[in-house]
């Protein structure tokens, strides 16, 4: 009876053993990607030219661009239909959603998407598309952004937030 004890705690341990370190190699699990780059609530508005937040960062900025295509401001020359991914890390509150745009000057007269705060970002463009006002469908998001702005959420159509 002592040997079957003993075999049956030996058992018991080696189980337990086996499943600590299993435990602890998912607990030390690494963050990548977009997860990894989120900074909490900064105000920001972040592109990247790759699908989840990875390649170049494009611009971060806490305003308003209206012409990635140009010299002057977070996104310039060379920005302009390269972003794969986007991030709104805004503050809640006012204008909190960041309206995209496919047209610089923030003209929605070639499409446009919008990314609400609660979102967080969108980690693959290439599964969204950019809506006209009349919930017609433009064209892709991804590689295609010339512009954008904080606005309510009120500005953006039931169809046009990006997932």
């Amino acid at each position: 009876m002592r040997k079957f004890g003993t075999i049956a705690a030996v058992v018991g341990l080696t189980a337990l053993g086996l499943a600590i370190p299993a435990t602890s190699a998912q607990a030390t699990a690494q963050v990548t990607g977009c997860n990894a780059k989120w900074p909490g609530r900064d105000g920001y508005v972040r592109a990247w030219a790759d699908p989840d937040c990875q390649g170049t960062l494009l611009g971060a900025t806490r305003g308003n661009d209206a012409d990635w295509s140009d010299n002057v401001g977070p996104f310039t020359n060379g920005d302009q239909n390269q972003a794969s991914s986007v991030m709104n890390s805004g503050t809640i509150g006012g204008k909190d959603v960041v309206a995209f745009y496919e047209w610089p000057g923030q003209s929605d007269i070639r499409g446009y998407t919008c990314l609400a705060p609660g979102e967080k970002y969108a980690d693959d463009l290439r599964d969204n598309m950019f809506q006209k006002r009349d919930g017609t469908s433009v064209g892709p998001v991804d590689d295609n952004i010339m512009s954008h702005v904080w606005v309510t959420a009120s500005a953006c159509a039931p169809n046009s937030w990006l997932t």
